[in-house]
């Protein structure tokens, strides 16, 4: 084993009218004689050239400097050139430099065994120069090719990110610009227009499935006298409290709180009876009133109250959802008209649901 020796420099030389080259290649060679004909040759070709006469030299160098090409002598001291070659193909930033092997012309065996090690290429001794900067010159083209198609594949890499960055940040934009659009700005339950549509989706659909659809009709009683006696941002505090409340009182992802209108509200719920309608109203109406809203000017208690009108129907073929908010309506009506603070259910002869 030779001792270590510092890596050799050589000054890149280069004619006037020449322009220098990019392309740095590191050569490890344990014959001096033979290293400086080689570096040589590549330094008039103005080439930035590293010689090392030591293996694991030529590996240090290698991560150091990261070179374009590497012509390594096959039999090298401390590991040899397959060794060295093993090491660099394992690391991820020194496994696409290309490899020239150098070594004996009529050893079949090695040069068999230096393209099974990866390298791209075999120079064989005594050289000739031609043949052998042809060779050279061969892979760094094949090498600038590479990092140009590396370059391009970032490039496109990058371009298909940044696209679907800007997806993203479209499809976000247009899922808020929807949810805006379907969303009552005050209250922040649903607005007239994503009922309206609801209702006539679940009208289809129930219709084909045979089951009925049950709509309540919200509204807050004396909500004049609530704005005139305290004010319109209280009474648009009041309206969001009280649509909190609703919101609360329905569980299902398929049941659709709603601002109808002023202090209206409309709930939709399909797959639900008259029964099962009826119970969430009265939790509605109790929820409400257990906020405990202050309300002075009201005819029927000392806190905001709610009157709600339920109906249910099972649409059939032909027919027109107007029927059912009809029905709603005037159930909301009927609660209001037999004393408001109550829940009334349109049925065959109607009933008053408790009041408070």
């Amino acid at each position: 084993m030779t001792t270590a020796t510092a890596p050799l420099r050589i000054p890149m030389i280069c004619p006037p009218d020449e322009a220098p080259a990019r392309e740095q290649i590191l050569v490890a060679d344990p014959n001096p004689h033979s290293l400086r004909l080689l570096s040589n040759l590549l330094l008039r070709r103005g080439y930035r050239v590293i010689c090392v006469r030591d293996g694991m030299e030529a590996w240090q160098e290698a991560l150091d400097v990261l070179p374009d090409l590497i012509v390594v002598d096959t039999r090298m001291p401390t590991i040899d050139g397959f060794v060295l070659c093993d090491h660099l193909k394992s690391e991820p930033v020194t496994q696409s430099i290309p490899i020239i092997f150098m070594g004996g012309r009529d050893d079949v065996l090695t040069q068999v065994r230096a393209f099974e090690s990866g390298g791209v290429d075999y120079l064989s001794r005594p050289f000739q120069m031609a043949e052998v900067m042809a060779r050279i010159e061969n892979q760094l083209s094949l090498r600038r090719l590479q990092k140009q198609l590396e370059s391009q594949n970032e490039l496109l890499r990058q371009e298909i990110q940044q696209r679907r960055e800007v997806e993203q940040a479209l499809q976000g934009a247009n899922d808020e610009f929807q949810r805006l659009a379907h969303q009552d700005g005050l209250t922040e339950v649903a607005n007239r227009r994503r009922f309206d549509q609801q209702l006539h989706q679940e009208w289809l659909r129930l219709t084909r499935e045979q089951s009925p659809l049950s709509l309540l009709m919200c509204d807050i009683d004396f909500f004049k006298n609530y704005n005139d006696t305290y004010g319109h941002l209280e009474g648009d505090h009041c309206l969001q409290r009280v649509a909190g409340a609703l919101r609360e009182a329905v569980r299902r992802p398929a049941d659709l709180v709603a601002r109808y209108g002023g202090e209206e509200f409309a709930i939709l719920m399909p797959n639900t009876d008259t029964s099962g309608a009826a119970v969430i109203a009265e939790q509605m109406r109790q929820q409400v009133a257990q906020l405990q809203i202050l309300h002075e000017d009201s005819a029927i208690a000392h806190h905001v109250t709610i009157s709600i009108g339920v109906a249910t129907l099972q649409p059939v073929p032909n027919s027109e959802p107007a029927i059912l908010i009809t029905s709603a309506d005037y159930a909301l009506y009927r609660a209001k008209e037999l004393g408001r603070n109550r829940v009334y259910i349109l049925g065959d002869a109607g009933r008053s649901v408790s009041q408070c």
